[in-house]
């Protein structure tokens, strides 16, 4: 299985289908969204082609492929436009014998870890700021913001794979990658 990472969206249509296009030529199974779907957030500049209408049609229009968490952008009046459920704080998925913790970040994260065992994943975002690490023998994995990175880094998804977790800018190169081993 290989699942496609993408973080941040902040309701910008354009940065979506560049994403949704690597999406494609990634031939990923599923596309976990990991929260700040359609609100840019008030301390967020407004992003490149916002349209949260649009941003949420195309990504219904996928809704099956989607698994998705909140972010703190996130609310129950966005839930109530998209159809796969986005309100839950987090949620686990089990892939390789090993539990994928998938989360917004802005409640856990690398300073309020989950209960996770050695190799276990903790895949957030929040920070818009690509991250491939390990913390206590637990992977902590954020594949970046596809709209609106920061410190000068590019925009980015994650792509789990076998064995390996890859970050990747929307040109499609490679820009981070860690072998998961356990």
């Amino acid at each position: 299985m290989k699942l496609f990472f993408i973080s941040d969206i902040h309701g910008s249509i354009y940065y979506l289908k560049k994403a949704l296009k690597r999406f494609e030529e990634e031939k990923a199974d599923y596309i976990v969204i990991l929260g700040d779907i359609l609100y840019h957030g008030a301390r967020n500049p407004l992003p490149l082609e916002y349209n949260p209408k649009e941003v949420f049609a195309l990504l219904n229009s996928i809704g099956h492929k989607i698994i998705a968490v909140r972010g703190n952008c996130d609310s129950e009046v966005d839930e109530m436009v998209v159809n796969f459920p986005i309100m839950a704080t987090y949620s686990n998925i089990l892939y390789n014998n090993r539990r994928v913790f998938i989360t917004h970040g802005h409640i856990y994260n690398e300073t309020n870890m989950p209960p996770l065992a050695d190799s276990d994943m903790l895949i957030q975002g929040h920070t818009h700021i690509p991250r491939l690490d390990k913390k206590d023998n637990v992977y902590v994995v954020n594949p970046g913001s596809i709209t609106l990175p920061k410190e000068d880094n590019p925009h980015t998804f994650g792509i789990l794979e076998g064995s390996s977790f890859k970050i990747k800018t929307l040109e499609g190169e490679i820009f981070k990658e860690i072998i998961i081993i356990g």
